[in-house]
């Protein structure tokens, strides 16, 4: 089987594809790649179906090498200087990756995560379904590690390649969609209309859990806590500092502070490409959107 040897790590890479689906119930967190469009792109430039593993590194990068060869991968998500046998390559766009060759990928130059793929997919074995690395429930691989052997899967059938897949730039400021509810009647009545006025900053905290925002505090209107209830992806968490907190995909099933309400999924791209310090502005929604 082909296979890619871990050089070097980065200061955060993992195995991630789409995610464990219906398994909350169990208390199993999604997990998944948190640029999903990002983790797709780089899937489609070799060839892979969208659900297919690839990596996932967190600002510093990777360094690989393939065992056997050749290998087609792609680099996607934040941008970054990729080279190959030492030679500049392509970001964005399939290459040609010879037996024993190394793949660096370099720090990203904006953004925090990037994605890199390999036709057939990184074939470590699944768990409940999915071949993602779950940071809270630790479940699924643990973060790469130098000397770390990454099996790759059997190629899929012969099909036409695109060239590109247009993907957004990292934002410069995030515009966060809320659609309120469920539990909005814990919060003072002029909440919603304050923050959509109020200026918030990604927070250094901030990880795969949960995206933090530091900016103006959030009043109640209500004491006391809630029972542990269901959460869900997007869900804006208001713990008793008052500073929302934006669940992606690692986040707990269960919780007990006030939800005011939920991003649309399709907003948590941008969401996991924002860096700290980054502006965030939320857009309170009625209906559907």
């Amino acid at each position: 089987m082909n296979a890619l040897i871990v050089l070097r790590p980065g200061p955060l890479t993992t195995v991630q594809d789409l995610g464990r689906r219906g398994v909350a119930h169990l208390g199993v967190p999604r997990a998944g790649a948190l640029d999903a469009a990002a983790h797709r792109a780089a899937n489609r430039l070799v060839g892979n179906p969208g659900e297919a593993a690839t990596l996932e590194t967190t600002l510093g990068g990777v360094a690989l090498r393939a065992l056997v060869g050749p290998l087609l991968v792609a680099v996607t998500g934040a941008p970054a200087a990729v080279t190959v046998a030492g030679q500049p390559a392509a970001w964005g766009a399939a290459v040609l990756l010879p037996a024993g060759a190394v793949l660096e990928v370099g720090p990203a130059q904006s953004g925090v995560r990037g994605y890199l793929a390999v036709r057939g997919g990184i074939a470590v074995p699944p768990v409940l379904g999915s071949r993602s690395a779950d940071l809270l429930s630790g479940l699924g691989p643990a973060p790469l590690r130098s000397g770390d052997r990454l099996p790759v899967g059997a190629a899929p059938g012969p099909g036409p390649l695109p060239e590109l897949v247009p993907l957004p730039a990292p934002p410069s400021e995030l515009v966060l969609r809320l659609r309120l509810g469920p539990r909005a009647d814990w919060f003072a009545p002029d909440v919603p209309v304050a923050l959509a006025a109020a200026r918030y900053r990604v927070a250094a905290a901030s990880n795969r859990v949960a995206l933090r925002t530091e900016g103006p505090a959030l009043a109640r209107s209500r004491r006391g806590e809630l029972e542990s209830e269901g959460m869900v992806l997007g869900a804006v968490q208001v713990p008793p500092d008052g500073q929302p907190v934006v669940f992606l995909a690692d986040h707990p099933t269960t919780g007990g502070y006030p939800v005011l309400g939920v991003v649309p999924a399709a907003d948590l791209d941008a969401a996991a490409q924002a860096r700290p310090g980054t502006p965030v502005r939320f857009t309170v929604v009625r209906g559907r959107s």
